[in-house]
């Protein structure tokens, strides 16, 4: 589930509240070990989500630095490539 998390900070554009958020949720869903919370957890979850969203919101407007931004697309096609390389197609007879 944890390999969803993507890098926020740094990027231009910035990450959006949509991003944060579904980053949040990712990071929820592995520390809860539920991908859908039952209706007894569900304010619980949601909360937590929440809390999470404002707390990395928080880190990534307080973080400096001096290196360029990055450009999603490129970075985007590395990512794409890393995984060409690390899942071949399946050749077919």
């Amino acid at each position: 589930m944890c390999r969803n998390i993507k890098t926020l900070f740094n990027f231009e554009p910035p990450a959006t509240p949509d991003e944060i958020r579904a980053a949040s949720l990712q990071f929820v869903r592995k520390l809860s070990g539920f991908t859908r919370p039952s209706k007894l957890n569900e304010a619980a979850f949601d909360r937590a989500i929440d809390e999470v969203a404002a707390a990395a919101q928080t880190l990534i407007s307080s973080l400096v630095t001096t290196a360029q931004p990055r450009d999603r697309e490129l970075e985007a096609e590395r990512a794409k490539a890393r995984s060409a390389m690390r899942f071949p197609p399946l050749r077919q007879n």
